[in-house]
């Protein structure tokens, strides 16, 4: 059996866009869901919001949807990292929050939005942990917590499989989204042993797919390829353009300050000199440093050749 990886655009959203049991056991496996908080119904919603950036157009696939309680979940994988990415997040997520209410209506009708962005990429590379959770809390007491926004990003590439037992469907979920692709000979049995992960398992088998589908697969991949080059030649020119910047300016701030400090010592010399010749005279030192301003320590060690 032959399958496809599910992180490209095509099965993501045919495990998580169309599965509504499989999309619901991912949240509760992977949000921060206190007890009773389980969802337990899924809606979906339209995705939306088209990345700005030219360059990663294609590279963000999301799933979108709500529960009875009105509480939204829009969930993001996202193939290429780029710094602006936890701010566009925010604005989404916010823009999700902002939109269940209209002009006048009350605010305690807002219920929370999560967003739970699968990263194929390091960008907190120095914090251990592949699991990064965002909310609005008071600075001095952590416990003051303001529900609206929870934002949860997670590394992949630094998830690595261990005995979990708190957290067992988060492991295979993950195990699932990081073992699973077009290599796969067989699947472990820890996943089949799952239910809801071997239905996802299933979904991803090559002969789902129609041939168009898996034109349409293979160009995703060539895309995203395209646009990992186009990220690193434009992030490349950027560091190539600041280092530039920097020496340039470094050079600048060099010759200004040598020039500052070789005019300072110049006119120190200068009353050096100008001292000297009324040390000579046998004028009071009173007198040399109101003409000079040189200290009485600095007029005491001026040499005066005879």
């Amino acid at each position: 059996m032959r399958y496809l990886n599910p992180k490209a655009d095509l099965t993501f959203k045919r495990v998580f866009g169309e599965h509504p049991d499989l999309v619901m056991s991912l949240l509760n496996a992977l949000l921060p869901l206190a007890p009773g908080e389980d969802i337990t119904d899924i809606e979906y919603l339209p995705s939306e919001m088209v990345p700005e950036n030219p360059l990663r157009k294609n590279s963000i696939v999301d799933v979108r949807c709500k529960d009875k309680q009105g509480r939204q979940f829009i969930v993001e994988m996202q193939m290429i990292w780029s710094p602006e990415f936890k701010q566009r997040v925010l604005f989404n997520a916010s823009k999700a929050y902002v939109r269940q209410i209209d002009s006048g209506e009350n605010y305690h009708l807002l219920q929370p939005v999560y967003s739970l962005n699968l990263v194929n990429g390091i960008f907190e590379s120095e914090l251990e942990g592949y699991y990064h959770h965002y909310r609005m809390v008071h600075v001095e007491n952590s416990d003051k917590v303001i529900n609206g926004l929870q934002l949860i990003f997670v590394e992949l590439p630094k998830f690595h499989p261990h005995n979990y037992t708190e957290k067992k469907m988060q492991a295979l979920w993950l195990r699932y989204l990081t073992e699973i692709d077009e290599k796969t000979v067989e699947v472990p049995e820890e996943l089949l042993a799952n239910p809801e992960v071997k239905k996802a398992v299933k979904a991803v088998e090559e002969s789902a797919f129609t041939p168009a589908q898996l034109l349409g697969y293979e160009k995703f991949w060539d895309i995203i390829s395209v646009e990992k080059t186009l990220y690193y030649s434009a992030e490349q020119k950027g560091l190539k353009r600041g280092m530039e910047k920097g020496i340039k300016e470094g050079l600048e701030k060099g010759i200004k300050e040598g020039l500052e400090k070789g005019r300072e010592e110049g006119e120190k010399k200068g009353r050096e000199e100008v001292a000297r010749s009324l040390k000579k005279m046998n004028l009071p030192v009173e007198q040399i440093i109101l003409a000079t301003g040189l200290t009485a320590e600095e007029i005491k060690q001026l040499k005066i050749e005879n």
